[in-house]
């Protein structure tokens, strides 16, 4: 490339980083516009419907990016991209004037059009560098995931402002039509300033011939892959603030940035999650960020809770007279025995103590083995907001190196059809996202228990590392073929066999 080129092609990539970063900020604010109504009493949203409204915008940026991405296809990555910005804000703009649950998941479905960008950006990007330079492109430009950070870290602050800390319940309003003009903004920025790459695509394949991929096992198996560390990681950038503010009593704002150490990190480390499945290869870094997972959402699966069981008691070694009762010991004869009275320790994440109490009253004569006090073992967890943060931190991490990992597998299975596979994959991923807050609403509504979204995310990980699992085991058994992936063939393949005459076979 030369000077001039690589120039625009740095600058393509600024806008469309910025663009997408835009994109995702709108993208995951109903997390915290939603929670702060509710909170205020200014709507009445349930924890189902609230569970919808995260979602929505979800399902259109997800049934609308292959779409959007032939669009890209076929009219350029520049023009697409400006239309999905000014689409986005006409979106913001209808969410200002909701009046009620109806008017608002109208709005989000239309302001979910700025998740399509994901999809539009890959295909514009891609097309101003060359294939060995293409990887670290996309994944600076997969690091404007971190826009949900910007949305959990600017919009509480917003809140606070515009609703003069409240006292205007009404000026929630001007929150979407900042990020409506924000999106008029940079959509002309790009219509303006982006150029069109020397190498764009233009693709004639028909959407029919596209989705014949389908039939293969193996798409749907990256596609499970992406929903837990894509589709449950946009749900959970949006979960975890009112989860925060309910269950650790946290103000918005608080949960916000505490929501943002979860989401920002898992966004940025997307370039470091291609290095090292370029570095070790997708499946090992795969099993590294399914076993993360799988660890990390047991832990948070853990409800608080206090169980209390019958514990070791104290038996009279010989027969005797009951001399002396307290709290402490109990005499019988010449003999005394010592109680426990441990309590529970409350100011740690997991504890337990045991107790004894005096089952005899002075004078009684007891005989030998006869229960002189019987014990109580108490357990109590009640994880807090440090360790909490601290786990969810490392599952984040972890979704955001598989996030990367998922689609190194593609062009290595899938040469001849990334843009296809790709475009499917991250169609299943993204149903996540719309999933996951609407399950978690009726999990929560069903179950009582918060951690019951962990707890399906824990499952879901389990799912993963055993199909990745069983896969890996199969290839391992049988001989290399082409549909095994370069890696294991390559492992695999016989040694070269020299005949008795020295002529290579």
């Amino acid at each position: 490339m030369s000077s001039s080129s690589q120039r625009r092609a740095y600058g393509a990539l600024g806008l469309s980083t910025l663009a997408f970063t835009a994109c995702f900020a709108l993208w995951m604010q109903n997390g915290v516009l939603v929670t702060y109504l509710s909170e205020q009493g200014t709507f009445s949203f349930d924890e189902v419907e609230i569970g919808w409204l995260l979602g929505v915008p979800v399902l259109t940026g997800s049934i609308l990016r292959l779409p959007v991405g032939l669009l890209s296809d076929r009219y350029g990555g520049r023009k697409v991209f400006s239309a999905v910005l000014l689409a986005a804000a006409l979106g913001a703009f209808l969410l200002s004037r909701a009046q009620g649950f109806w008017g608002f998941l109208v709005g989000s479905l239309g302001f979910g059009v700025a998740g399509t960008s994901f999809a539009v950006g890959v295909a514009y990007t891609s097309a101003w560098f060359p294939k060995e330079r293409q990887g670290t492109a996309l994944g600076i430009f997969g690091a404007g995931n971190a826009g949900s950070a910007v949305a959990t870290l600017l919009t509480p602050w917003m809140l606070e402002v515009f609703t003069a800390g409240g006292a205007d319940p009404e000026g929630w309003r001007a929150v979407p039509l900042v990020y409506a003009a924000l999106m008029v903004i940079v959509a002309l920025a790009f219509a303006l300033l982006a150029g069109t790459p020397p190498r764009e695509a233009r693709s004639g394949v028909a959407l029919r011939e596209q989705l014949t991929v389908l039939r293969s096992a193996r798409v749907w198996r990256f596609g499970l892959y992406y929903f837990l560390v894509f589709g449950c990681f946009v749900a959970l950038a949006q979960w975890l603030v009112p989860y925060y503010t309910t269950v650790f009593g946290t103000s918005l704002a608080t949960a916000g940035l505490l929501a943002a150490v979860f989401s920002f990190p898992s966004g940025v480390v997307r370039a470091l999650g291609g290095w090292m499945s370029d570095r070790w290869g997708a499946r090992r870094t795969m099993y590294g960020v399914l076993g993360v997972c799988v660890v990390g959402c047991f832990l948070l699966s853990i409800p608080s809770m206090r169980i209390t069981t019958p514990g070791e008691g104290v038996s009279a070694k010989r027969a005797g007279v009951v001399t002396a009762v307290t709290e402490s010991a109990i005499g019988v004869g010449p003999d005394t025995y010592p109680l426990r009275s441990a309590g529970v320790d409350e100011s740690s994440w997991a504890a337990w103590g045991v107790a004894q109490e005096p089952a005899v009253r002075v004078g009684e004569r007891v005989q030998k083995k006869q229960v002189l006090a019987r014990g109580t073992t108490t357990i109590r967890v009640e994880p807090s907001i440090v360790p909490f943060t601290f786990l969810v931190f490392l599952v984040g991490l972890a979704m955001g190196v598989g996030k990367a990992a998922v689609y190194k597998y593609i062009p290595e299975y899938f040469p001849g059809q990334v843009g296809a596979v790709g475009g499917l994959v991250g169609v299943i991923g993204g149903l996540g996202g719309f999933v996951c807050p609407i399950l978690f609403g009726y999990l929560l509504r069903s179950t009582g228990l918060w951690t019951s979204s962990w707890a399906f995310l824990f499952a879901l990980s389990v799912a993963c590392l055993a199909w990745l699992h069983v896969v890996v085991g199969r290839i391992e058994q049988r001989r290399p073929r082409a549909i095994e992936g370069p890696e294991l063939a390559a492992r695999r393949s016989p040694p070269l066999r020299v005949p008795a005459r020295g002529v290579v076979s």
